[in-house]
């Protein structure tokens, strides 16, 4: 079973991520992991911490020679704010008894955020005693434990890609999809949106939306391809794949919405039409579904067809011009929300993580069905598997 656990705050020293379960032999390395974060800062409307924060990575444990041991993988995301403000960070987030309190604690929550419920659960006076680990910058941890989820997932030659359908109210009304081999074009758009006739679209709205010092949310689909038939089950509630799926999904920072398939359309459509048939596949001699309304999933399991799955982003809460309405928790006087430097959106960046946690689902699922403790025999297990499906 594949379990990760992250740790540090958007502005401390770094952040930590923790993997187990991997099996020994699994090729790992820096740079992979440090294109895949790179790839997380893409997209137009990010804001200025994307140019300077380089996500310096320090492989702690778990590797040796470049290739994963059985033990559990630690990896180190070093915080370059830390280094590049000493004066700020290393006082406002000390650990130490002795650099505090903080002379101005942040007492006016920000609506939407995790300020003034987390505030209330725990029972701090200053909102960044909550917002710091609330943070998207701890996406950065899930997307280096992703890296090597993807990595291994690559090993049964599966592969993941995502792409933004919506930002604001601009929507891409193509039906393509991006392959696998499209990633580096999705990548190339500024928007990450496979659609070249909506991508401008999207881009006109971010720009009329910092101009504004608004945000904006939005949609983005992810790909599997590759996915053996069988993963998941139907067998409890905890072990459906689309479960799994709609809670790492919605886990991700601000999303508030996720659909496997043609989730909420098919609820509008009669039973006739909001089902994949089946056929026969001979020369293949496999069955197959020429559609994907069911996401490639059935029953709480994996079908074999690509899997597609949707996570909906709200509007960010932190805003650059701020107009929300808020109570300071000391005073009780009506404010207006506190402004902490952010973005116009991050619906971009929001495809690579939520391609993150698809990966880790899909790994963790995949280890559950072919567990062993090496990649090689991994492979064997998974190739014996695959070939008894195939009908002579």
């Amino acid at each position: 079973m594949l379990r990760f656990l992250t740790a540090g705050e958007s502005h401390g020293p770094a952040l930590v991520v923790v993997v187990e379960g991997l099996p020994a032999g699994l090729e790992v390395a820096v740079e992979p992991i440090a294109a895949e974060l790179g790839r997380r800062r893409l997209g137009y409307g990010r804001g200025p911490r994307m140019r300077f924060e380089q996500d310096e990575l320090t492989l702690v444990g778990g590797v040796r020679h470049g290739r994963t041991l059985g033990s559990p993988l630690a990896i180190e995301i070093a915080n370059s704010e830390w280094t590049r403000d000493p004066d700020k960070w290393q006082k406002e987030m000390s650990p130490r008894v002795e650099d505090g309190p903080t002379a101005k604690p942040l007492t006016e929550p920000r609506p939407g955020h995790a300020d003034l419920a987390g505030m209330q659960k725990y029972g701090f006076g200053d909102a960044r005693d909550v917002l710091e680990r609330a943070s998207a910058r701890e996406t950065a941890a899930r997307v280096a434990a992703g890296a090597v989820a993807k990595a291994l997932l690559a090993e049964l030659g599966v592969a993941i890609v995502s792409h933004v359908l919506q930002i604001g109210a601009a929507r891409s009304k193509s039906a393509d999809r991006p392959g696998p081999d499209d990633l580096d074009r999705v990548d190339a758009s500024e928007v990450r949106c496979f659609d070249a006739a909506a991508e401008q679209a999207m881009i006109d709205e971010i720009k009329a939306a910092a101009k504004d010092g608004d945000s904006l949310g939005g949609l983005v689909e992810v790909l599997a391809y590759g996915v053996p038939v069988g993963l998941g089950s139907h067998v409890h509630w905890d072990r459906k794949l689309d479960a799994a799926l709609a809670q790492a999904l919605m886990s991700i920072q601000a999303v508030k919405g996720v659909e496997v398939g043609d989730g909420f359309e098919g609820a509008g459509r009669r039973g006739s039409v909001a089902h994949d048939p089946i056929l026969w596949d001979a020369a293949a001699g496999t069955y197959r579904r020429p559609t994907s309304l069911a996401g490639g999933i059935e029953g709480g399991m994996s079908t074999g067809e690509v899997l597609v799955a949707r996570a909906a982003m709200k509007p960010l809460a932190t805003l650059n011009r701020p107009t929300l309405a808020t109570v300071d928790v000391v005073t009780k006087q009506e404010s207006v929300s506190f402004k902490e430097r952010t973005d116009v959106t991050a619906v971009p960046a929001l495809g690579v993580v939520a391609e993150t946690m698809v990966a880790l689902v899909l790994a963790d699922e995949a280890l559950r069905k072919f567990g062993s403790d090496s990649v090689a025999e991994l492979r064997r297990n998974h190739a014996g598997y695959v070939a008894s499906l195939r009908d002579p």
